[in-house]
């Protein structure tokens, strides 16, 4: 591995794979990381190791695998350190897993769902900081620019109706990057926040049944696109974030196609 590497979390599917699938085109060595855990992850399924495995094909050698959960701080930076030991530098950070469940009123809500996500969708950004943000900062200190990109929501800045406790990590994911982008200001690393509004990926599918809804377009009424967007269009903006530099340091870009607009 000869080329800065892109370390992407939950790039199995979905906006990750995406997100992975540009930054290779960019000429970056792509770190690709899923816990891949399948049914294991709660009754909406996680990715399988067949669609890390699917990836690997398409990208070939411009991409290193890695089965690691990032709710679990220890492997997680275990399997990123070993990652970058061949790697020439970290140049930018995606943190995109995350999962959703809902379907209920706050107050009848399973605090369980509410743990569920907290681990995955903030402590596993959390974690995900934790562990490669030393590796930002050498890549900014030997002059190059460095990025760390969160993924956040729609729902980190509105209520939506039955996802009370989505939209209370995915605020909190907000926070996060904010609090970040603070410790880091001045010190050569971007930080960056993108929401996605709804977008063609087995998490809206996920969205779709917690609403009992057969059509997930029904999920887009309210976006000027009036469709879900499009993956590789929520990651043509992440690509953006990740590498404009400076400019994009403490911003939260909307990509919810004209949601509410």
């Amino acid at each position: 591995m000869t080329a800065p590497a892109a370390l992407v979390t939950g790039a199995a599917r979905g906006i990750g794979a995406a997100t992975c699938r540009r930054l290779a085109q960019r000429g970056l060595h792509v770190i690709a990381v899923d816990a891949c855990l399948g049914e294991e992850q709660g009754r909406f399924a996680g990715a399988e190791p067949a669609d890390l495995d699917a990836l690997r094909a398409e990208l070939g050698d411009r991409v290193t695998t890695v089965r690691a959960d990032v709710r679990d701080a220890t492997a997680l930076a275990t399997g990123i350190a070993d990652a970058l030991a061949a790697a020439d530098g970290l140049r930018t950070v995606v943190a995109a897993a995350a999962l959703i469940d809902g379907g209920d009123d706050l107050w009848s809500t399973d605090p369980a769902v509410l743990e569920a996500m907290w681990r995955t969708d903030v402590v596993g950004v959390w974690n995900t900081a934790a562990a490669c943000v030393p590796a930002l900062l050498a890549t900014a200190d030997s002059g190059n620019g460095a990025s760390f990109v969160a993924i956040a929501s729609a729902a980190g800045d509105r209520g939506l109706w039955h996802l009370g406790a989505y939209c209370t990590v995915k605020h909190a994911v907000v926070g996060l990057v904010r609090g970040l982008a603070a410790d880091l200001q001045g010190r050569g690393v971007a930080v960056s926040g993108v929401s996605p509004g709804s977008t063609a990926t087995p998490m809206l599918t996920a969205t779709a049944a917690i609403y009992g809804l057969q059509d997930t377009s029904e999920l887009a009424r309210d976006m000027t696109a009036r469709a879900p967007l499009d993956p590789d269009d929520i990651a043509r903006v992440i690509e953006t974030a990740c590498l404009a530099g400076a400019v994009t340091h403490g911003s939260i870009f909307d990509a919810t196609g004209g949601l509410g607009a």
